[in-house]
């Protein structure tokens, strides 16, 4: 097996990975041109203390509206934030994988997408359902409380609880705190 390394001269947040046909296996900072392929390092997007993007200038996304919309009216959770958690976590893309596993668009860890019936954390539709699943019973623990929802769905429901509000981790803030600004603008669209 052969394995080919590329990088572009500028950083990025993701490596890729993908299979060409003779099936040199390739690592890329560049997106592939290719369906079928994985980004493998792939950290949190808004959880980035030293994030440089305008969080409230981002372009925002109305990509998979329809399946946001469904999976707010099933779990009764605004699709506002839905979107604003997708954002948030994977920027809309449906094949990242954080470094420590998380998965698909809303950043699934596989034991919480196998609790929530997930089968394949990759499938936008699946993903999406799994993550409002997910939202709504993190804003029914915290009595509908926005703010310790995410904080939970960030860094977990238990580390939230043992703080009894928002943890101290700088990650978890920044996280919070543009997940809000988010949630503020989707609602405006």
């Amino acid at each position: 097996m052969t394995i080919v390394f590329m990088a572009s001269t500028t950083s990025t947040e993701q490596v890729y990975k993908y299979r060409r046909a003779d099936g040199t296996v390739v690592f890329s900072d560049l997106k592939p041109k290719v369906d079928n392929f994985q980004t493998l390092k792939f950290d949190c997007y808004a959880c980035s203390t030293n994030s440089l993007v305008n969080w409230t200038k981002t372009p925002l996304h109305k990509k998979y509206q329809a399946i946001v919309n469904t999976a707010a009216q099933k779990y009764n959770v605004d699709s506002a934030l839905i979107s604003a958690v997708i954002h948030a976590e994977s920027a809309f893309n449906p094949h990242a994988v954080s470094k420590v596993g998380a998965q698909g668009l809303m950043q699934l860890m596989p034991e919480t997408a196998n609790y929530l019936g997930v089968k394949n954390p990759f499938d936008v539709s699946e993903n999406i359902h799994g993550g409002a699943h997910y939202l709504q019973k993190m804003l029914n623990k915290f009595n509908g409380d926005i703010s310790l929802a995410t904080a939970a769905y960030n860094s977990g429901p238990s580390t939230v609880a043992r703080y009894k509000g928002i943890p101290p981790y700088k990650e978890t803030k920044a996280y919070v705190k543009r997940v809000a600004i988010l949630y503020k603008r989707y609602q405006m669209l």
